[in-house]
């Protein structure tokens, strides 16, 4: 802490426990421009000038056709991309109807009910494939709905190569926060590989992963963790792809990261300018890339889900407006902004068309667009982006020495590191260090009630009737043919995609599909770390 901020006699500090000195006078170094190596200051020469970022709303809930209805809504109001957000069952791999796996109960309450093609044709009926993006938030089954998603652009006459969107298919982050997990690590991390080589030989302008911190994030970490553990991940996707023989530049240009945009607005935009740097960095330098696209690195932003309150909900709109402006300042290509009622439930009508109008008048009436990065040399932001890159640094050192991810993740290093951070941010909480406006401070006991969406049991018995239905009209041979020549490709070394495409062919189920893998690769269970 330099003499002037002792005599304020008050400590700032950054999320991440990073000293803010008052004033900020040296000179930055130089930095090279907007799209030029190493994309501190952007990937794009003229960033927004040229085009704007990608404006998204994640969404999905009940069945396929009342999603369908709500991806219309958005299109209409000028969404430029759909982003899908599944069911809990379908995020494990359960079918709707599977009561003992306990999907019973969760059917279409935290996102769209997908349990077969069937499903995923409703789910875009009506919505060109070649003309839209679209993001799809699924990881441990993410290569099944990869499958449907790809017979249904078959289906609507599409060729594979005009699809363009993102494939979430982060394995490692499950292990690492969000716990969504179905097989061991190892395994999985072959579907993630598989899917990957797969879709640069078959899928080329489809970015088969989206290398996640937003769920590190959301589980209590520090954006210095975020980072960190993101671009590690990154590493270790890279290195089983390699593995396989792939030249580096024919994937790389096609990996796509996901960040949490915080409530910390310097630090979040330092963060993004670190990670932009330290991956044409890690391509470059550790991988040999010689393409200018695998250096670069690209991402979507989603504002901070964990930092909406139910208390004073409209607050919200304030703290997802912050948010949205670092994601935009920080250089995102695409964007979600949270709606003001997720604390209660999914997003209303109305409350999701703020969200989207939120990123309309960044875009549209507040000028950030005009400049790319135009942040760069401001002499706290230049510091705070070299202290993020120096700390995330020294983590991504420790698990090169545990041996990588994996070891790190069975050995619970990463787990534990958030499980700190969030503790310690509880804790400063308690102790009054830091506040939480209409929570900690500033309460209103009195509130008006809001307009919630409410999803019903309907939902779920619609979609297990129409599994009954499928399962009594498909031609069930044809899917136990399927199925077993899945189970043998998974006891050997084939790639997985072409097997599970044709099981997602024949209507062969998620559920059946997640099963039939797991009768070969087993399932999971976390080590307790004390």
């Amino acid at each position: 802490m330099s003499a002037a901020a002792a005599k304020l006699g008050r400590v700032f500090e950054t999320l991440s426990g990073i000293p803010v000195d008052p004033v900020y006078g040296s000179a930055p170094r130089a930095i090279p421009p907007p799209g030029e190596f190493p994309y501190t200051r952007g990937i794009h020469e003229t960033m927004y000038r040229g085009k704007l970022w990608t404006m998204r709303q994640f969404s999905g809930f009940a069945t396929p056709e009342e999603t369908n209805r709500r991806y219309r809504y958005l299109l209409e109001q000028g969404q430029t991309g759909l982003s899908v957000a599944f069911d809990l069952p379908t995020l494990m791999g359960l079918d709707s109807d599977d009561a003992g796996a306990g999907a019973l109960g969760e059917v279409g309450k935290c996102g769209v009910a997908i349990s077969s093609l069937a499903d995923m044709e409703t789910l875009f009926q009506g919505i060109p494939l070649d003309k839209v993006s679209v993001s799809m938030t699924i990881n441990s089954p993410a290569s099944v709905l990869f499958a449907f998603y790809l017979a249904v652009a078959e289906k609507q006459g599409v060729p594979w190569s005009a699809l363009n969107g993102t494939l979430q298919n982060d394995a490692l982050k499950e292990y690492i926060a969000q716990k969504e997990y179905i097989y061991p690590p190892r395994p999985s991390m072959r579907l993630v590989t598989d899917s990957i080589v797969f879709s640069a030989q078959s899928v080329p302008k489809f970015n088969p992963i989206s290398i996640s911190g937003y769920h590190i994030r959301e589980a209590g970490s520090t954006a210095v963790q975020e980072l960190a553990f993101t671009l590690r991940d990154g590493i270790e996707y890279v290195d089983w792809v390699l593995e396989r023989g792939m030249d580096v530049d024919t994937f790389a240009g096609r990996l796509s990261f996901f960040f949490n945009s915080h409530n910390d607005f310097f630090e979040e935009i330092a963060k993004f300018r670190a990670a932009r740097r330290m991956w044409a960095h890690i391509m470059r330098d550790r991988f040999g890339a010689k393409s200018e696209r695998s250096w670069k690195l690209r991402f979507h932003a989603q504002t901070a889900g964990c930092s909406l309150t139910w208390q004073q909900p409209y607050n919200n709109v304030a703290r997802t407006t912050v948010q949205a402006l670092a994601a935009v300042l920080g250089g995102c290509q695409s964007l979600h902004t949270n709606s003001l009622d997720e604390a209660y439930a999914l997003p209303s009508e109305h409350s999701v068309t703020i969200a989207l109008r939120t990123q309309q008048i960044l875009a549209h009436e507040s000028g950030v667009a005009a400049v790319p990065d135009p942040l760069g040399g401001s002499y706290f932001v230049e510091a705070l982006t070299d202290e993020v890159e120096s700390r995330a640094q020294e983590y991504i050192r420790r698990i090169d020495e545990m041996g990588g991810m994996i070891p790190a993740i069975e050995r619970g290093y990463p787990q534990q590191e958030i499980a700190n951070a969030s503790y310690e941010y509880q804790q400063s909480l308690e102790r009054g260090e830091r506040t939480i406006v209409g929570v900690t401070a500033f309460q209103n006991e009195s509130e008006e009630p809001i307009e919630l969406l409410q999803i019903g049991e309907d939902s779920a018995a619609a979609q297990q009737a129409k599994l009954a239905d499928l399962r009594r009209t498909r031609d069930n041979a044809a899917v136990q043919r399927s199925l077993d020549a899945l189970r043998r490709g998974a006891h050997g070394d084939a790639n997985t995609m072409p097997l599970i495409l044709d099981a997602a062919r024949n209507y062969a189920t998620l559920g059946e599909i997640c099963r039939a893998m797991g009768d070969v690769f087993g399932g999971w269970t976390e080590r307790t770390v004390l």
